[in-house]
């Protein structure tokens, strides 16, 4: 298909479940390749997440339309996602039970992906490529880095470097951290905001008849998942205009407006992408249980409990009570829970074999990221052998949907050696 001047191609493969066992069970991965010369090498690009599927390009725009000028790139929908085999409420319930649920969901972490990945290329007859990974994505390049680094030619990370040895409650000690950091940030420029958020949660605490779209009675905890908004750019300064509308003048009295229980609405539902929920926590299990980590070391961290008298916004933390209040979790709320227990994970990095990396990588490091911690990214920078970090406040952890041509630009010279304006395929 050619339209925007760009030539869209879609290809579907059939792969293993479990990997380990070839002639067992098969799913279906899905990727879209976008072109605009298919003489360029590949590149493949690894969504953020988990649970999110490639971008839907319908214009050259972006950090694409600067990697068409270098590369056929190659846009996969991670297993269970998109037009790949899915994977949610509606789905899961064909595999049986919650056990049976949780076992299938074990075969759809960063190694498997990467395997994904790699019956693609070769599929596809390609030799090598390169890849670009934005948040999560990144965490699959390290393992990608790990699992087959014969087949990369060069890696590029945004907002991506995970922990190589940092277990979930030390990833989420520096997230609570980074997101204290940035409300404090967020309030000192828009103070009437903390006064404005102040009057949200003393409404719901008095009142439990606002609800959300899909019938949830609005919370303080729900409330708070507005920090979502703390993770962005300009997506930050967006959070003000939500709080402008919150309330208006009914015949009842004064009410949440439709207009801010629409936007919490689209912050708290994981319907459309249910398995950022499931399996969050599970990104940075390697042989021990995750067991809510987030939740478990909440107390540490008062200033974001439920009833501190103006609790902070919170981010990426997953809580258990998301499964027993979204109705797009609340099927899965056991599955979620053996997850969570689980302590068979495999390693997703070799360290012996990062060490030796061979492979051009280079990262953008955004210094205040409140998603990946900035000192957490720099340690894993010194793990892998080769590895280029720049490091940047110019940008947080959208920044590649903020000034992706520039990013991508950047990070391309890098593993080119070369300045941006001269980087070259």
């Amino acid at each position: 298909m050619n339209y925007e001047g760009m030539t869209v191609t879609e290809h579907r493969l059939r792969v293993p479940l479990d990997h380990a066992q070839p002639t067992g069970e098969q799913i279906e991965i899905f990727a879209r390749e976008v072109s605009v010369d298919q003489d360029k090498p590949w590149l493949l690009y690894l969504q953020g997440g988990p649970g999110g599927k490639s971008p839907r390009p319908a214009t050259l725009s972006g950090w694409l339309s600067e990697a068409v000028k270098h590369f056929r790139v190659l846009l996969l929908d991670q297993r269970g996602t998109g037009l790949s085999t899915p994977a949610n409420r509606q789905s899961l319930g064909l595999r049986g039970d919650p056990a049976a649920q949780a076992r299938y969901l074990m075969h759809f972490r960063a190694d498997s992906i990467v395997r994904d990945a790699e019956a693609l290329r070769e599929h596809l007859g390609i030799e090598q490529w390169s890849t670009l990974g934005q948040s999560y994505g990144g965490f699959c390049t390290l393992t990608y880095l790990s699992l087959a680094p014969q087949s990369l030619t060069r890696c590029l990370v945004t907002g991506g470097l995970a922990s190589l040895e940092a277990d979930a409650r030390a990833v989420y000690r520096a997230t609570y951290q980074r997101m204290a950091e940035r409300n404090e940030e967020y309030f000192s420029w828009y103070p009437q905001d903390r006064e404005t958020l102040h009057a949200i949660y003393e409404h719901v605490r008095h009142n439990d008849d606002e609800f959300l779209p899909d019938g949830r009675r609005v919370t303080v905890p729900l409330v708070q998942m507005l920090g979502q908004y703390l993770g962005g750019n300009a997506r930050v300064h967006q959070l003000h205009f939500v709080f402008e509308e919150a309330f208006i003048n009914t015949p009842g009295g004064r009410r949440l407006s439709d207009s801010f229980l629409a936007t919490l609405y689209e912050q708290a539902s994981r319907a459309s992408n249910p398995l950022y929920a499931v399996l969050h926590e599970s990104i940075y299990a390697q042989g021990e249980a995750t067991n809510w980590a987030a939740e478990a070391i909440l107390e540490e961290f008062p200033a974001f409990g439920a009833h501190a008298p103006t609790p902070l916004l919170t981010g990426e933390m997953v809580y258990r009570w998301y499964f027993t209040e979204d109705p797009a979790l609340r099927p899965l709320e056991e599955t979620a829970r053996i997850l969570a227990e689980h302590e068979g994970f495999a390693p997703l990095y070799d360290l012996e074999v990062l060490a030796k990396n061979t492979v051009p990588v280079a990262a953008a490091v955004y210094h205040d990221d409140v998603y990946v911690d900035r000192e957490l990214s720099l340690r894993t920078a010194e793990q892998v052998r080769g590895l280029k970090a720049w490091v940047t406040k110019d940008y947080h952890h959208d920044g590649i949907g903020q000034d992706g041509p520039k990013i991508f630009a950047k990070l391309l010279a890098m593993t080119n050696e070369s300045e941006p304006e001269t980087a070259c395929d």
